[in-house]
């Protein structure tokens, strides 16, 4: 590569060929691995249960049909749409703590950004780097340490994949459907495939006048037997849409609508992309224009949409403003740099931040004698406690508990004193662990004789009821 650099004849450096160089190095490799060491990556409690399932499969040797975890739920069934996802999650935590899955979560984001990259290059599209850019901050608020973002380099590979043989007047090859064996059992967000498959095919054959009709189908064909060969048979597959209309929707964040107050960036980059498109007079092939609206609905609809439509734009929209001068090519092996990148994000010790999603010093303070009894915790609290083998109340896992029981919890949180009181005498619960958030709850019990609070900290409260022992001890800190 030196030699490539240092000319025999004493020629000058190429210097627009090593800006490329380091543009990749920082766009491609060292974005994504900042972006993933953020304390932001480990956010979200459901991590915690994530890890726990994983381990709960490379310990029993199969993926679990009913809910192993919760004291409410025990039994219920439960299909692990995630669960391939789960076990390289659990392998990650398990070689190297948090390190590891943040560079589990840098790995899929330089995968991610190296395939659109290299797509945008061979397609001659203008300022690639740019592109790049809006993508990934785009995509920051939606960066954690969960499956989703394990599926986002699939997402954009199939995406490209399509693209690419599209270009060349053909489907791609029958042995590239496999890509949906894995994706489809790594994350619900597999039906994705469908609409991106039927949008391109049919730009491709409107351009052809439908001569390859026949081949198209086939590969579609083969796609459905792919997308088939699901671990959790049809209840897998049918899973992300028994999801998507579910009433209790509305009070799970990333479920929210897009709002400019939740997500600023997404709008300023959408209209960023829209002006572009303009300026150059871009049109865009029906099928994908199509696509494109369908998605941008949905990431309107639903914030954690957002994710999917960025991809699938940052594929379709910059190879269709053409760069008018080819900017020096990057060789493909230099993403091989990002390897002692990654081996480094493994070595070097991460502790999260303490909050309700890595409640450390909370889940340290439950007294021994609570820890096989019953709780109503946060939801956010549930994933750490399942990590720590502690049965919760409630998790992440939202669909497994049903409409009626997660509306009837948010009530509880919003004040609902008497539905409490019936859930504690229903479960019998003895005692409750919750962020210092829900401060309607947590007024009550301060309020109540019934409750008494044994340990405080800046991310949570433990109470126990005081009529099920007054021999705990307690603790508070600031």
């Amino acid at each position: 590569m030196i030699s490539a650099i240092f000319k025999s004849d004493g020629r000058p450096l190429d210097w627009r060929w090593l800006e490329q160089q380091l543009l990749f190095m920082g766009f491609v490799i060292g974005l994504p691995i900042g972006i993933a060491w953020a304390p932001a990556t480990f956010r979200d409690g459901d991590v915690s249960w994530h890890i726990a399932a994983g381990n709960w499969i490379l310990t029993h040797g199969r993926i679990p049909t009913a809910d192993p975890f919760s004291f409410t739920a025990a039994g219920h069934s439960w299909i692990a749409t995630e669960w391939l996802a789960e076990i390289i999650q659990a392998l990650a935590f398990d070689l190297a703590g948090y390190a590891g899955l943040a560079a589990l979560v840098a790995a899929a984001l330089i995968a991610l950004n190296a395939i659109v990259f290299f797509h945008l290059q061979r397609r001659g599209a203008a300022l690639p780097w740019a592109s790049l850019l809006a993508m990934d901050v785009a995509l920051v608020p939606m960066v954690m340490a969960r499956p989703h973002v394990l599926a986002w380099p699939l997402l954009a590979a199939w995406t490209v994949l399509l693209l690419t043989y599209a270009n060349r007047g053909r489907p791609p090859p029958l042995w590239s459907a496999l890509l949906l064996v894995v994706w489809t059992n790594l994350h619900t967000s597999f039906p994705l495939a469908a609409p991106i498959g039927a949008a391109i095919a049919f730009d491709s054959l409107v351009e052809s006048k439908w001569t390859n009709l026949r081949e198209w189908v086939l590969f579609a064909l083969a796609s459905l037997i792919a997308v088939l060969a699901n671990a959790n048979g049809i209840g897998g597959i049918l899973q992300p849409f028994r999801i998507s209309g579910l009433d209790m929707l509305g009070v799970i964040g990333e479920w929210s609508p897009t709002t400019t107050h939740n997500t600023p960036e997404f709008f300023v980059i959408l209209l960023l992309g829209l002006a572009a498109l303009l300026w150059h007079g871009i049109r865009v092939p029906i099928g994908r224009l199509i696509l494109l609206l369908a998605a941008l609905g949905f990431a309107f609809m639903h914030m954690r949409h957002q994710s999917s439509f960025i991809i699938i734009a940052a594929c379709i929209i910059p190879p269709l403003i053409r760069a008018e001068h080819a900017a020096k090519t990057v060789a493909k092996p230099l993403i091989l740099a990002a390897l002692p990148l990654l081996a480094a994000r493994l070595i070097l010790p991460l502790t999260p931040p303490e909050s309700p999603a890595n409640p450390r010093h909370l889940i340290a303070a439950i007294p021994n004698e609570l820890r096989q009894q019953a709780v109503f915790n946060g939801y956010t609290l549930g994933g750490p406690l399942i990590l720590a083998g502690i049965r919760p109340y409630i998790d992440g896992r939202a669909e497994m508990y049903g409409d009626n029981f997660v509306i009837d919890y948010w009530k509880i949180l919003h004040g609902d004193v008497g539905r409490f009181n019936r859930t504690v005498d229903r479960y019998d619960i003895r005692w409750v662990m919750l962020p210092n958030e829900e401060k309607r709850l947590i007024g009550y019990l301060d309020s109540s004789g019934a409750w008494r609070r044994i340990y405080g900290d800046a991310v949570g409260v433990i109470y126990v009821r005081t009529d099920v022992t007054r021999n705990i001890g307690g603790s508070s800190r600031g």
